[in-house]
């Protein structure tokens, strides 16, 4: 397997998502028509990760019902049927994200001086996990009572996730989820407290995360980026393979 096999990457992509339900909601991340649903107002903590073998309309009015009453989103790659993406758009869905896809051999990785004062390691337990969403929301858009996220963190669906922060003076300033479930490990919730950007942060907690992962036994590794977050992404090593584009309703 090379950093260019694409359904590896798609396959870990859907099982962190669908990790977010919980162990009783999380569903099946490799069936056709993979839905999650945590009721966090963030479109992208509740929707529709693929639809394969079925009728768009259909799999739409199913999605409907499911995910009624929450921000909901649909993502479209390619292990989605040919002409999903145009088909949601005569649904009267709105493109809300275009995401690179990018993904890097971890048995080279590039030397990095880390950030003077700074320490990382893993978090557990509600108060730190309370403190990681915390930096971790702004950044990303999550807005609003943060109770209902720390509450999924908690109870996700898969042990196997590793929740990095980055330390200055004891306080919290980045963070990178790392999942490590499936064939290809993929890092997720890439994010600097504002205040300590331009600092090296993101990529030290990057480059920790992909070391923790090759001493798992991973030879690959994925994240979906910004537009804005993929050339620092590639200074690190990682190469654009593909990209998501992702429709809200």
């Amino acid at each position: 397997m090379t950093e260019h096999d694409l359904e590896p990457q798609l396959a870990a992509n859907r099982r962190y998502w669908t990790g977010w339900a919980g162990p009783d909601g999380a569903g099946d991340p490799g069936g056709d028509l993979p839905i999650y649903r945590t009721d966090i107002a963030y479109p992208l903590l509740n929707g529709v990760l693929r639809v394969r073998n079925q009728p768009l309309d259909q799999a739409f009015d199913t999605a409907k019902q499911r995910l009624a009453g929450s921000a909901w989103a649909w993502w479209v790659g390619a292990d989605s049927d040919e002409g999903t993406a145009e088909g949601l758009l005569a649904l009267g869905s709105t493109q809300i994200a275009d995401l690179p896809i990018m993904a890097i051999d971890i048995t080279r990785l590039p030397g990095f001086e880390p950030p003077a004062g700074l320490q990382t390691r893993p978090v557990a337990g509600r108060a730190e996990i309370t403190e990681y969403v915390g930096t971790y929301a702004g950044p990303l858009g999550i807005e609003g009572d943060l109770g209902l996220v720390v509450d999924r963190e908690l109870d996700f669906a898969y042990s196997d996730v590793v929740r990095l922060a980055a330390f200055v003076d004891d306080r919290i300033v980045g963070t990178c989820t790392l999942s490590l479930g499936t064939e290809v490990a993929a890092l997720y919730c890439i994010a600097t407290d504002p205040a300590f950007r331009r600092r090296g942060i993101a990529t030290e907690l990057t480059l920790v995360a992909l070391r923790v992962a090759r001493a798992a036994g991973h030879r690959i590794a994925t994240l979906q980026s910004t537009p804005e977050g993929e050339p620092v992404y590639r200074r690190i090593g990682f190469e654009t393979v593909s990209r998501y584009r992702v429709f809200a309703f």
